[in-house]
């Protein structure tokens, strides 16, 4: 072994604690980006597989009704490989055990054969007989949530008549990864929204298509155009009232999983940069004190010959120590981590195999940024080594200049214990290092901030949606569009206070060479249970004429207020009409579009009519009012908040627990990690001065008040930063998470910022501790034989 190898060996047994504390903070880096890029992979692996193995469509398109020969004339489009027509319809559902009725998805199962287009995989049962009439397969999500068994009986409510269905097994489909629907929204409880798939035969007849279908889906020969491929079914498709074909990035299901990936990989670049920024500043820290401390040495070694290459390589392997000790301890916690995260995602999608996997080459990738991390932290301590003059090196450093304090100068010196005016002079003589430990300190305190502060967000989210711009017990939804007189029927049944309409139009919104395909919402003005509401929780008034879309719908649009946009009715054949939007308005969940319920049935071209109607009901009532709504047989879909609402905090309350433990966790890592080495650097270099108080009578007491006091200041001066940097940490993860989903208000409760200066102070205690013990087995008479 060379001499300076073990030169190294030994310097790394004596500042184990050091070397091990900055390991940490590396681990901590290491293991986020082992968990969160273990597990994006592990999600598009799962998710990739099984859409190519069940042959998922890249094209979808609805309409109102078309012959089953138009499929020829599909098949025939330049690009298009195969072609699966399809019966698409909702209903309701009584379900045993459930008092209120369900909302499903009823749609003609596709060919029981592996090149089918989406074919489904039969989770648990059978599949459906082809002559079993009654037979239906269930979705896992709703099929767990409601506790069902093979050979249950489901009542339904399918175009105005009852029929009785018996499930006969459970499958997963490729367009129902995440649990929910084309028309029903993005979100849905798993307990009260089902996917229910039935043979050809016998739900055509039921909904009157027979030998006929109102849904398609197709897959694209390889080099086929989407986009003219979209263009050519809408053609076909328009004078059956279609006309809004669509890719399979805009499938609902898969909007949501591509949304949670992306929003996967801005977390997981955000907090593996805040822990090696951290590694990277401690490393420098640590390297510069230790060359300080060894300047003959270093001087010593050059005179010797060694070149400065040779000390740089020397230098740089107490970094790559700390590099390879955070990558011992963070590549299995990541792993862990990974598996936990993974696991999170299981119960919402539903994949036949979702196994988490941790590749090589990403663990690779968190050693090589860990590393390069822990080199750039180093750089300018070992250039300061490397630049040492031999003959400079041997005369010991220049003295610190002690200078009196600010509150000194002013003449309030005997506010000051002698004790505290060591501790601010200590500070003030080294105010970059001071600054660095705030720092370091502030950051441990924002992770906890920018790591929990999601779920303030989330919770304020669920508050605000579901007590401001959801204020109805139930929603109710109709087969077809119905005459507004269909209020009064709703107004009459027992236990209903108060009926709001609305209108929702199909439409393909166009500005320039923009478009994009949703539904238009036609509200009553003044309306009291289903409002307008921003992030900030301001309410906006439905506007007697114009537009009001959404901000995240203005961007996609490039649309401005005052502009004018052109809507293209799908009912009406395609029919345009242009439009001036009035207003933008920041959502929290979605995009959308809204106007004036007269104006909207003014613009279509129809009387008064209404797609639904949202409902207030006395609480004792609304199970009543639920079951005479299932017997309405123009009734297609009945929910209500409070399930909804119950669905929203049970998904995120496990997510919650897990992620406030980890990141609480990583956060007492950088904090230890600051403190610790901070104290063990002060204590090196105060360790004659500290032995020297001893000697003269201080007891063991006041010595450590006099070391841990420097470190509590330096505590109290970084938790406020900290909490202020959390407030930036989470506006920029708020950016990563922003999608068409949903937008994240930076909501950060007072009981976070208590939490992470909880964090912190516990930290601080650890940290204080160890460097007690070694306060108390201080040698007086070894550290005052040391040469200054």
């Amino acid at each position: 072994m060379r001499m300076l190898d073990r030169k190294l060996v030994r310097d790394l047994r004596r500042m184990r604690g050091q070397i091990l504390s900055i390991g940490a903070v590396v681990a901590g880096g290491v293991s986020a980006v082992v968990a969160m890029g273990s597990t994006i992979q592990s999600l598009g692996n799962a998710r990739d597989a099984y859409y190519e193995h069940a042959h998922f469509a890249h094209v979808f398109a609805s309409l109102k009704r078309a012959p089953e020969s138009l499929a020829d004339r599909i098949r025939a489009i330049p690009g298009v490989a195969a072609v699966e027509t399809r019966v698409a319809l909702g209903a309701l559902l009584d379900v045993p055990g459930l008092p209120e009725p369900a909302t499903a998805y009823v749609v003609s199962a596709p060919a029981a054969h592996e090149h089918a287009i989406g074919a489904l995989h039969v989770r648990r049962g059978r599949h459906l007989d082809p002559a079993g009439d009654d037979e239906v397969l269930v979705n896992e999500h709703f099929f767990e949530a409601n506790r069902l068994a093979i050979g249950d009986t489901l009542g339904a409510v399918i175009n105005g008549r009852w029929e009785r269905l018996r499930v006969v097994g459970v499958a997963l489909s490729p367009e129902f990864v995440h649990n929910v629907a084309p028309g029903f929204g993005q979100f849905s409880d798993a307990r009260h929204f089902a996917i229910l798939w039935m043979n050809r035969d016998a739900l055509g007849p039921l909904y009157g298509m027979d030998g006929a279908f109102n849904d398609v889906a197709l897959t694209l020969a390889p080099g086929g155009s989407e986009e003219g491929v979209i263009a050519a079914l809408d053609a076909l498709l328009e004078p059956y009232g279609g006309g809004h074909a669509y890719g399979r990035d805009d499938q609902p299901s898969n909007v949501v999983v591509t949304g949670e990936m992306q929003q996967l990989r801005a977390f997981g670049v955000v907090m593996p940069a805040v822990f090696l920024f951290v590694a990277a500043f401690l490393i420098n820290i640590v390297l510069s004190r230790l060359i300080a401390t060894q300047r003959e040495e270093v001087a010593t070694l050059k005179a010797f010959g060694y070149s400065d290459r040779a000390l740089a390589g020397h230098f740089l392997g107490y970094a790559l120590a700390a590099v390879l000790a955070g990558a011992l301890m963070g590549i299995p916690f990541g792993v862990w981590l990974g598996t936990r995260f993974t696991g999170l995602y299981a119960p919402y999608f539903r994949f036949p195999e979702l196994e988490h996997h941790t590749s090589l080459p990403l663990v690779l990738v968190a050693i090589a940024v860990s590393g390069g991390a822990a080199v750039l932290g180093a750089l300018g301590a070992v250039r300061a080594a490397v630049a040492l003059p031999p003959a400079e090196g041997m005369r010991p450093p220049s003295p610190p200049v002690f200078r009196a304090l600010l509150l000194e100068r002013l003449g309030y010196v005997a506010l000051l214990p002698p004790a505290v005016r060591m501790i601010l002079r200590n500070i003030e003589r080294r105010p970059l290092r001071s600054l660095a430990s705030v720092i370091g300190v502030a950051l441990s305190a924002a992770v906890v901030v920018g790591g929990v502060f999601a779920f303030d967000a989330a919770r304020y989210i669920g508050r605000l949606q579901y007590g401001v711009v959801e204020r109805e017990d139930v929603t109710v939804s109709f087969t077809q569009p119905r005459s507004a007189r269909v209020r009064h029927e709703l107004a009459s049944l027992h236990g209903v206070r108060r009926v709001e309409p609305f209108r929702s139009v199909p439409v393909r919104l166009r500005h320039g060479h923009r478009s994009r395909q949703l539904a238009v919402t036609g509200l009553e003005p003044g309306g009291e249970l289903r409002r307008i509401v921003d992030l900030d929780g301001r309410v906006y008034g439905v506007p007697p004429a114009g537009l009001v879309l959404t901000t995240t719908l203005g961007r996609t649009l490039h649309v401005s207020r005052g502009d004018t946009v052109t809507l293209e009715l799908v009912e009406r054949g395609g029919a345009e009409r242009r439009v001036p939007v009035v207003a933008l308005v920041d959502e929290m969940l979605g995009v959308a579009a809204y106007m004036d319920l007269a104006e909207l049935n003014r613009l279509v071209g129809e009387g008064p009519t209404v797609s639904g109607a949202y409902l207030r009901v006395d609480s004792a009532a609304e199970a009543d009012v639920l079951a005479a709504l299932g017997r309405l047989p123009s009734v297609t879909g009945a929910t209500t908040r409070r399930a909804m609402l119950a669905s929203f905090e049970a998904q995120i309350s496990e997510s919650i627990t897990t992620t406030t433990v980890i990141v609480t966790l990583l956060a007492c890592v950088i904090a230890v990690g600051v403190l610790y080495n901070g104290a063990r650097i002060a204590l090196s270099e105060r360790g004659r001065e500290l032995a020297s108080l001893r000697v003269l009578g201080f007891t063991r007491r006041e010595v450590a008040a006099l070391l841990l006091g420097e470190q509590a200041a330096i505590n109290l001066a970084g938790t406020p930063l900290g909490l202020l940097l959390g407030l930036g940490l989470a506006f920029l993860i708020a950016l990563g998470f922003d999608s068409e989903l949903y937008r994240f208000p930076v909501i950060v409760t007072p009981r976070t910022y208590l939490s992470a200066a909880a964090v912190v102070a516990a930290a601080a205690l650890v940290a204080g501790l160890a460097m007690r013990r070694r306060l108390n087995a201080l040698d007086m008479v070894q550290v005052l034989k040391t040469r200054e």
